[in-house]
């Protein structure tokens, strides 16, 4: 009997060996990159066990203005200290009086570390190219002067770009056959999100040491500088926004309060997004809590339009011939034929009803415009890019139908087929309001391709990704968008009509007409049917362009939700429309070289 124990007993025994060696030898040789279910590294969880690093670059590519310099970060040059220092002697003196600080407060930050820092974070110390060629000759271990990367707290045009984070469900699912760290960076949002397989880091770029149980050096005091292989990594992203443009809108639209809605501001030349504004801001803590200010981007989220939609009814009446300047528009009328005791404008022809924004005469026309087709007015809101998507997309590299702006809405002006042929709804499509919704984005862009005679394009936000040693990797060139275009003759039309929203002594854009430049719009004021302490609300536009006669720019400035008598948007866009002028006026005083 004790035989037959001891038997099993030993097999037992040698059963439980194998399997810790089979464990073993899972740990040590099979799974050392991919350990469980989540993806665990043991060799990175070995190393940073017994070593400190101070990251210096996380390797992820970056954003760019379209002059070059940084949106997201900067690059500082500073000090970077070791803990280990505390264990031996050193020329603290020295560096001190190079680095032009007190010696004890370098002293007493080291005898406080327990990893690597920069001196004087979280504002660090800043040297100059000769303090860091100084310090760096005293070639004291544990002292090093280096730029180091630093993400910005408060980023321009925070929802366009948007935001990374560490997330392994994402980041499986997006790379199911890549080889990547779970503590990888990815786009969560914006562009972030629609650059990341080009963002991805290709390693950090970062100072170690090798540490003992007490923190102490293992293998000497050398400290080891670790940098990608790759020459050419982390790429950049070239935005085509400009650094002053961004930086003006955004203190306008925080001095004028605007607390949902937002500014688009387009190069009509090159149909390229200039400056873009979105508020609220990203609440940092809990960026996917809308109450608290999400990450949303409202520009590129459909809005309820208002009268900003006349400006589609227009070009499908004047190509419909439906416009003769003899004919009266009973403007003293709603447009359920009721008397309009708050806007009695009398009868008016249809430049006036355009400029004052008549809606009896845009009912109207929309009713005739059904009977003729009732796919007028979808197809001509096609034709002026209105329902979208307008942001780039093309083919590159791997990827078919490349987005720049993964995040855009597509616009509508009817659910349903039944709603194009009652009219009723038709009624209430022609002033912009039941079903009609356009994207601010798109509806800028609809000015720009008025402005520009009818030519459809594509808006980038992107005009090149460039290597990190700022040579080309491609190009997103300027790309029409397909389909169907209003005639030169109608855009011709619909920017005297436009322009007539100014001019006119009573237009709904009168308030334009000091600019320094001279602008062309259409107003908007929708109706959103929710209430807000028994107010109704309302979104607010004023959608144009300028200057006239040689048109650079497409503007749309929105408030949404806000009361009747709050939010107007025109003083906003008026402010930007001189800024942009004081703007080039500078731009020009600094260029004028004199003669000798």
């Amino acid at each position: 009997m004790w035989r037959k124990r001891a038997v099993i007993g030993l097999y037992l025994c040698v059963a439980g060996l194998i399997f810790l060696l089979g464990r073993l030898a899972q740990l040590q040789l099979v799974e050392t990159e991919h350990f469980t279910k989540r993806q665990i590294n043991l060799l990175e969880a070995s190393v940073s066990q017994r070593s400190q690093e101070m990251v210096l670059d996380t390797g992820r590519g970056n954003f760019l203005y379209s002059n070059g310099t940084p949106i997201t970060h900067q690059n500082l040059p500073v000090l970077i200290l070791f803990p280990f220092l505390k264990k031996m002697e050193w020329d603290s003196k020295k560096v001190s009086e190079i680095a032009g600080v007190s010696e004890y407060s370098l002293r007493y930050q080291v005898e406080k570390a327990k990893e690597p820092f920069a001196y004087g974070e979280p504002s660090p110390l800043q040297l100059t190219a000769d303090q860091m060629q100084q310090i760096n000759a005293l070639q004291i271990p544990g002292v090093f002067a280096v730029e180091k990367k630093y993400n910005l707290k408060q980023n321009p045009a925070e929802q366009l770009i948007g935001i990374t984070g560490e997330n392994e469900i994402v980041l499986r699912k997006r790379y199911p056959d890549k080889d990547l760290s779970v503590k990888t960076m990815v786009g969560l949002s914006g562009m972030e999100q629609s650059f990341d397989e080009f963002l991805l880091t290709d390693g950090k770029s970062k100072l170690v040491y090798h540490v003992d149980a007490t923190g102490g050096p293992l293998f000497g005091i050398h400290v080891k500088y670790v940098d990608p292989a790759n020459p050419f990594y982390p790429v950049n992203i070239k935005t085509t926004l400009d650094a002053d443009l961004q930086s003006m809108v955004e203190g306008l639209a925080d001095r004028y309060a605007i607390r949902k809605g937002g500014i688009v501001l387009l190069d009509i030349k090159t149909n390229a997004v200039l400056a873009m504004v979105t508020r609220p801001s990203i609440n940092k803590k809990d960026p996917y809590n809308k109450t608290l200010g999400g990450m949303e981007n409202l520009m590129l989220k459909q809005q309820i339009m208002g009268s900003v939609f006349k400006t589609v009814v227009s070009a499908a009446a004047i190509d419909q011939e439906l416009t003769d300047p003899a004919r009266k528009f009973d403007c003293s009328k709603k447009i359920n034929g009721e008397p309009d005791l708050q806007f009695d404008y009398g009868m008016l022809n249809f430049s006036d009803s355009f400029a004052r924004s008549c809606n009896n005469t845009f009912a109207t026309l929309a009713k005739e415009l059904k009977d003729i087709d009732p796919n007028l007015l979808e197809d001509y809101a096609e034709r002026l890019s209105l329902i979208g998507p307008v942001g780039w997309q093309g083919d590159i590299y791997h990827f078919q139908a490349f987005k720049q702006l993964q995040e855009e809405d597509k616009g509508r002006i009817f659910l349903t087929e039944d709603a194009k042929k009652d009219r009723n709804f038709v009624t209430l499509t022609g002033i912009g309001q039941h079903e009609v919704r356009a994207t601010p984005l798109a509806v800028a862009n609809m000015m720009a391709t008025i402005a520009r005679g009818g030519k459809k394009e594509m808006v980038r936000v992107a005009s090149k990704i460039e290597y990190k040693n700022r040579t080309s990797l491609l190009e997103f060139k300027e790309q029409s968008l397909k389909g169907e275009t209003i005639s030169p003759y109608t855009a011709m039309k619909l920017q005297k009509l436009l322009r007539e929203v100014v001019i006119n002594e009573h237009g709904t854009g009168r308030w334009f007409q000091d600019l320094p430049y001279e602008v062309a719009g259409k107003s908007g004021t929708a109706e959103t049917g929710r209430m807000d302490a028994g107010k109704q609300l309302y979104n607010k536009w004023f959608a144009g362009y300028f200057p006239f006669k040689n048109p650079q720019y497409a503007l749309v400035t929105v408030n949404l939700d806000v009361t009747g008598d709050t939010g107007g948007v025109n003083t906003l866009f008026a402010e930007i429309v001189k800024g942009i002028y004081h703007l080039n006026d500078n731009s020009k005083i600094e260029s004028f070289q004199p003669l000798e």
